[in-house]
């Protein structure tokens, strides 16, 4: 038997042989506490999910950099050009041999890009990778009267009802229809948008609850 012929056995029986632990997981579980979330355990550990791992790397590769999140910039082989790098507020940073470089509501591949093209004079052929480390840039503020105010970062799309319910809900002294939204557009200038929360928990007006921005503040009379 040839080396090709060998490794299709060995897959085959090491296939069979994880088939069969599963069938009596599946088996086991209904007796167990908990059982589910074991099962997904064993099945993610033997298995893989490359489903998911693609889809972790699509919502990160479109995520938009703000001012204030935490990058690392890295260059293959090139231990000397790996740098944890923060965002300034004026949205760009500075990085070896490519000197500024400017982020803010770029993704992540476009500033490679960029990255590799400035080196590339220096370092034949880099491999640039840029990580998004913490999103602390994207983030939203819940004042006024909830039970949890502060400041809360937005790991997905957040809306209006969304946020409130990030900052424990209002209290029983709160103003429900006349809660507005803070944003500064990118001239500077600052808008109040309004929400009825009274009307948007009864299904009427919808439209009210916008899907919120980095930098906007909820505020509950």
């Amino acid at each position: 038997m040839d080396a090709t012929a060998m490794r299709a056995v060995t897959w085959q029986r090491t296939g069979e042989a994880v088939a069969g632990v599963l069938v009596r997981v599946m088996a086991w579980g209904r007796y167990l506490v908990g059982a589910p979330v074991v099962l997904a355990g064993l099945t993610v550990a033997l298995l893989g999910t490359p489903a998911a791992q693609a889809q972790e790397t699509a919502v990160a590769s479109e995520y938009l950099v703000r001012p204030g999140d935490i990058l690392q910039v890295s260059v293959w082989k090139e231990p000397e050009l790996t740098r944890e790098l923060l965002v300034r507020p004026d949205g760009g940073f500075s990085f070896p041999l490519a000197g500024q470089v400017h982020a803010q509501g770029r993704p992540v591949a476009d500033i490679e890009q960029e990255i590799k093209s400035r080196i590339e004079r220096y370092i034949p052929e880099p491999v640039v990778t840029v990580s998004v480390m913490k999103v602390l840039g994207n983030n939203v503020n819940v004042v006024g009267k909830v039970n949890r105010p502060g400041e809360y970062i937005m790991n997905g799309p957040v809306d209006v009802m969304k946020a409130i319910s990030m900052a424990g809900g209002t209290t029983v002294f709160a103003d429900l229809d006349d809660i507005v939204v803070l944003r500064r557009e990118v001239d500077g200038s600052q808008s109040a948008i309004p929400f009825d929360y009274t009307e948007v928990e009864a299904g009427r007006r919808l439209e009210q609850n916008i899907q919120l921005q980095a930098g906007d503040v909820v505020v509950v009379p």
